[in-house]
């Protein structure tokens, strides 16, 4: 029985009773690489991080194994306040599927470690930049007692990335612009300014992402609901 005590070598063992064809080949659809993957869903992950709890010493040791499942339940089991600045930039130069990304993110925000932003965002590579839009997404979103100065300090970044049109950059950039409009009245009206910006621009892929953006920031019921 997997817990607290297993070692990472059981859990990996665990995670390989779990595997299941048909659901790798559903993930490839939805644009999940799937060269290391066991196709166990991660609700199912959770399950396990739940039962094995946090040890951060396991958690790069599970990394290290290269296995996507083992990764996320790495994800889920590492200690927010023993992640280091240096761990989630080794972290990050493995990342090459966008839901690895996402779920990192959500990490490294209650981590606080809000400087990646920058870095990542100055990263040419695909997936690292899309980390550091995915951050801002994440902190708008969780982060209800943070200043919305600190929100509204990172949409330069949004502003200068908006024309990066791989897939899934462009999409996380857009997602960090809607999540930083929905957030209050505060942030709405500037993110909603800059939507219309980059929904006037020449650049095809900003105007993408602010019309889409602007479409959402000023519709009824999300007005009536930050008012």
């Amino acid at each position: 029985m997997i817990g607290p005590s297993s070692e990472a070598a059981e859990l990996i063992a665990h995670l390989e009773t779990l595997r299941s064809e048909e659901n790798v080949a559903g993930m490839a659809r939805f644009g999940i690489v799937t060269d290391r993957a066991l196709g166990i869903s991660n609700p199912d992950i959770k399950a396990v991080a739940r039962l094995a709890k946090k040890d951060h010493v396991r958690a790069m040791q599970l990394w290290r194994s290269h296995i996507r499942e083992a990764r996320l339940l790495a994800l889920y089991t590492a200690e927010p306040k023993r992640l280091t600045m240096e761990e989630a930039r080794n972290w990050a130069n493995d990342f090459n599927s966008w839901e690895i990304v996402d779920c990192a993110a959500d990490l490294f925000v209650e981590a606080r470690l809000d400087e990646l932003i920058w870095d990542f965002a100055a990263d040419d590579r695909e997936f690292i930049r899309r980390t550091a839009f995915a951050m801002i997404a994440g902190a708008a979103v969780h982060r209800k007692k943070e200043s919305d100065a600190t929100l509204l300090a990172w949409m330069p970044l949004i502003e200068a990335h908006a024309g990066d049109p791989r897939n899934f950059v462009r999409k996380a950039v857009n997602w960090a612009l809607r999540s930083i409009g929905k957030r209050n009245l505060a942030c709405h009206a500037p993110a909603l300014a800059l939507a219309k910006i980059l929904a006037e621009s020449s650049d095809k892929t900003a105007r993408w992402i602010g019309k889409d953006a602007a479409r959402e920031l000023a519709g009824e019921k999300l007005l009536a609901r930050l008012r």
